[in-house]
């Protein structure tokens, strides 16, 4: 229970890696806010295991491509929280794969709108709001250092995450505020099987020393430590959970 009475919010925790976010956090004794964006029966199931687990968990439904809605929600998790000490940074735009030479402005628009401008307007909010001492973690991508084809959008949307938290965690440090981003491999979500076939699976698998593709879990753990006592000496960096991938 490291996190007792510690107040997070996480975007996107409906599913994947947000949801195993959420449950890790309220596991270490964290109440916890998280948006979604249309799947309410899945918000729904995760507010009722947290609740199982003893803590209080609260789903909050928002579209993020939209600025006045992340300071809405930035808001109403600060009220319904009492407080807010951990901003976890998660809801991204599908990752499709299409080359750059295909790549529509509202295709291009919508990633950075969710990816990096929801970002950075939830850690500016989180500057106004948060209690010092607190703690932000913006999920990344291994992407931003392993190029392939297909990927310059989702890459590049998640390039700018990762000098966000540089920038912040200097402005924010004089706080006690840590900001750090975590930058996954493969990690077997409904939303990674969605945009890779059988044969990429297995070449992920194969690039990957410990010889598997991730969990949610493994990203969660990582978020967990960061948040907690022994992680407030972490600021400003970008930490590679890809089981030796990159």
């Amino acid at each position: 229970m490291t996190l007792s009475q510690k107040k997070a919010l996480v975007t996107g925790g409906s599913r994947g890696i947000g949801r195993g976010v959420v449950e890790r956090l309220a596991a270490e004794g964290a109440d916890v806010a998280f948006t979604y964006r249309e799947r309410e029966a899945e918000a729904k199931e995760v507010v009722a295991a947290v609740e199982a687990a003893g803590r209080t968990a609260h789903a909050i439904r928002v579209d993020l491509t939209e600025v006045a809605e992340v300071r809405r929600t930035m808001l109403e998790a600060h009220r319904l929280l009492g407080g807010l000490d951990i901003l976890v940074n998660n809801a991204a735009a599908a990752a499709t794969a299409t080359r750059i030479d295909a790549v529509t402005e509202e295709e291009f628009d919508g990633a950075m709108a969710v990816n990096a401008r929801a970002v950075f307007f939830a850690i500016q909010e989180a500057s106004r709001l948060m209690n010092d001492g607190g703690r932000i973690i913006n999920l990344s991508t291994a992407n931003t250092v392993l190029p392939v084809p297909g990927v310059s959008l989702h890459a590049g949307s998640k390039a700018a995450v990762e000098q966000y938290t540089r920038v912040a965690a200097q402005e924010l440090g004089p706080r006690g505020i840590t900001v750090n981003a975590i930058s996954p491999g493969a990690v077997d979500t409904e939303l990674l099987r969605a945009n890779i076939t059988q044969e990429g699976l297995e070449l992920a698998v194969r690039m990957t020393p410990l010889g598997r593709i991730g969990e949610p879990a493994d990203i969660a753990g990582v978020v967990a430590f960061l948040c907690g006592p022994d992680g407030g000496f972490v600021s400003g960096q970008n930490l590679r959970v890809t089981g030796g991938m990159v």
